[in-house]
């Protein structure tokens, strides 16, 4: 499947959202930086399945409570209080994306230096567990 030219600015901006994200929390929860990865990721996101489908997906029945934190998250981070939003978006994030975790770990074990690690047979069960990777019986 290729990707329209919107589609790939999304998944920049989604990928420019994760790094900012995970640079504001190596400098210890820098405000500005966890604001503007949330930016970008929300503008990703919106990018890559449009703004319709975007909405329709925050506003699940089964995504609701993770949309709610999400967007508390957020604004706690914007008010200044970045630690307690930051624990509370990270819920969120697990509530509307956690469905997503085993295909995302599928992906980063065909990755080249990544993948061999993931798939060690130490980690993998960790991996596999966390993740909810159902692995088939041989």
């Amino acid at each position: 499947m290729w990707l329209s030219e919107s589609q790939k600015f999304g998944v920049a901006f989604t990928f420019g959202g994760f790094l900012f994200f995970v640079l504001g929390i190596i400098t210890f929860f820098d405000r500005a930086l966890l604001a503007l990865g949330n930016l970008l990721f929300l503008i990703g996101v919106i990018l890559i399945i449009g703004s319709q489908k975007t909405v329709i997906f925050f506003t699940k029945p089964n995504k609701r409570r993770g949309s709610i934190f999400f967007l508390f998250g957020i604004f706690l981070i914007l008010i200044k209080w970045t630690f307690s939003g930051f624990i509370i978006e990270s819920l969120g994030i697990v509530g509307l994306f956690g469905d997503f975790f085993g295909v995302i770990v599928q992906f980063l074990r065909s990755m080249p230096i990544i993948g061999p690690l993931l798939s060690h047979p130490v980690v993998a069960p960790i991996i596999d567990r966390l993740a909810g990777v159902r692995v088939l019986p041989v």
